[in-house]
């Protein structure tokens, strides 16, 4: 009976996860520097030890009601074409483990050729997580204004 490790985060009241492999850091959310031309989910830039980060409002990226910062905010960095990326979300509090057999594949609706960061479905007892791929959450294009960045 195999399982993974997933982060689990939250954007809007509800609840998701990356593969805790994929994740470099979870740190507390810092005001980050305006970047101008850049898309309107980038939040901006911050220095997070010595690196310069490019931050992803992911409630931007997902058209999701914004919220605000509090101070559960957190940045959860993780890797993209040897580039470190930042993406805010409003909670990252929690790792759990779920079996693959409670797994189940995005459903039609919702896995379409722009959903490909869309990994599955968890299933737990109470409550029901999207697993994300993070690094897909950017097309190739702005992976590449990413890069640009800074």
């Amino acid at each position: 009976m195999a399982e993974k490790q997933y982060v689990i985060f939250r954007l809007a009241n509800e609840s998701y996860g990356v593969d805790i492999m994929n994740v470099k850091e979870i740190c507390e959310f810092k005001e980050s520097v305006k970047v101008p031309n850049t898309p309107k989910f980038v939040d901006g830039i911050i220095n997070l030890r010595g690196d310069i980060t490019p931050i992803i409002d992911l409630k931007k990226r997902f058209n999701l009601k914004d919220t605000g910062i509090n101070s559960d905010t957190r940045i959860i960095v993780i890797n993209i074409k040897d580039r470190q990326v930042g993406f805010i979300v409003d909670e990252a509090s929690q790792v759990l483990r779920i079996r693959e057999e409670d797994i189940e594949s995005a459903p039609e609706l919702i896995a379409g050729v722009d959903k490909k960061y869309i990994t599955g479905v968890g299933k737990l007892e109470d409550q029901i997580v999207l697993l994300l791929d993070l690094e897909y959450i950017l097309s190739d294009n702005e992976k590449e204004k990413i890069q640009q960045i800074a």
